[in-house]
């Protein structure tokens, strides 16, 4: 979608009125989980065809106000991102790749048919909230402040077009442990459900995506199971993704393979950056397609000897069980964390917080 050509924009601060009281900040960040607690603060950008990109504004955490007609809640126009933020070794706080997030928040934001924000925007946007709201970092291990930039289609309009008005929002949530069971490694279930097809918005970060997986990601928690992995739409064979999370498949010879991004899996950052860092190590890494029957063969040859699920929110995974409704189980090496899984692992949050250099300006330093 054609967009104007943006001025600098300025953010406009609202005093809060009534903050979450530190005492009780405190309190509530001892355990923050993942996606419970709110900080005190969201941003908000308005967009209109006549005006563009304009009344950007850091203000007090409040509900939306939507006319029932709003495009959003008939057609789905609608994309969102995750990003993290980082406290560093001398305290200050970082972003890492804020750049990726807007980059592909604009390839969903061109999917949906949607105006696309301008980079430095979006970046600029994350900063004003971090700073505002450093606050609520929580002091758990691992803890971060996780970032969820959003855009929705706010026009009051039933006719099926591209909407003519949308807003732009970041809020923040307070985050700590990802997966609920503790496990040093998950369980997974094979989906006999399609995540997405050729040709349709698997590649983009939609709330319909996720929509869609909800059922089957409730049938792998029934059957006490973390997560549920989804295969091709057209043969039904080939490894696609996790609910939320790429996967990544470790042989003894140490190579790597993840699935090829064809279209219909998204294209992870954290994905991105373990290719550039297992490349580094020297490690023969492919991208290509990987079967459910192939997965399952090489686990019970001992060929396959670590899988892992990587994403923002819960970084790298170890998987250590997958199930299919129609084949059964199998154990993926000894069914705990693998010897590569936690190096990677390692050397990413390693580079995220700033403990060691980092070569490739993956972190935007904010202080």
């Amino acid at each position: 979608m054609a967009t104007l050509a943006p001025a600098p924009l300025a953010f406009t601060h609202i005093a809060h009125p009534a903050r979450v009281p530190d005492a009780t900040r405190v309190e509530a960040l001892k355990d923050p989980g993942f996606g419970k607690l709110y900080s005190d603060h969201m941003v908000t950008i308005d967009w209109s065809e006549d005006a563009g990109w304009h009344d950007a504004t850091v203000g007090p955490l409040q509900p939306i106000s939507l006319h029932p007609a709003a495009a959003v809640l008939h057609y789905a126009q609608e994309i969102f991102e995750g990003l993290k933020a980082y406290r560093l070794a001398d305290g200050a706080m970082a972003l890492f790749r804020p750049q990726a997030n807007a980059a592909r928040f604009n390839s969903s934001a061109r999917r949906l048919a949607m105006p696309e924000l301008p980079e430095d925007v979006f970046v600029a946007a994350c900063r004003e909230l971090v700073a505002v709201d450093r606050d609520w970092f929580p002091s758990v291990e691992g803890g971060s402040l996780y970032l969820r930039p959003f855009m929705i289609a706010t026009e009051a309009f039933l006719g099926v077009r591209p909407a003519k008005q949308y807003k732009f929002i970041i809020i923040a949530s307070p985050a700590g442990n990802y997966f609920k069971s503790g496990a040093p490694a998950v369980s997974i279930w094979v989906s006999q459900y399609t995540r997405a097809a050729p040709g349709g918005t698997g590649a983009a970060k939609c709330g319909g995506n996720y929509a869609a997986s909800l059922v089957p990601q409730a049938e792998a928690l029934e059957r006490g199971h973390d997560q549920v992995v989804f295969l091709d739409a057209e043969e039904h064979k080939w490894i696609e993704e996790l609910g939320g999370m790429n996967l990544y498949f470790v042989f003894d010879d140490g190579s790597l393979v993840t699935p090829a991004l064809t279209g219909t899996i998204l294209p992870g950052i954290t994905r991105d950056s373990l290719l550039t860092l297992a490349r580094e190590e020297g490690l023969t890494v492919r991208e290509e397609r990987y079967s459910i029957d192939q997965w399952r063969a090489d686990a019970q040859s001992g060929r396959l000897v670590e899988t892992f699920a990587c994403g923002t929110a819960a970084v790298v995974t170890p998987v250590g069980k997958v199930t299919d409704p129609i084949d059964g189980e199998f154990v993926i090496g000894s069914g705990g964390p693998g010897q590569l899984t936690g190096r990677l692992r390692q050397r990413l949050v390693a580079i995220q917080r700033g403990d060691v250099p980092d070569t490739h300006d993956w972190v935007m330093r904010l202080d």
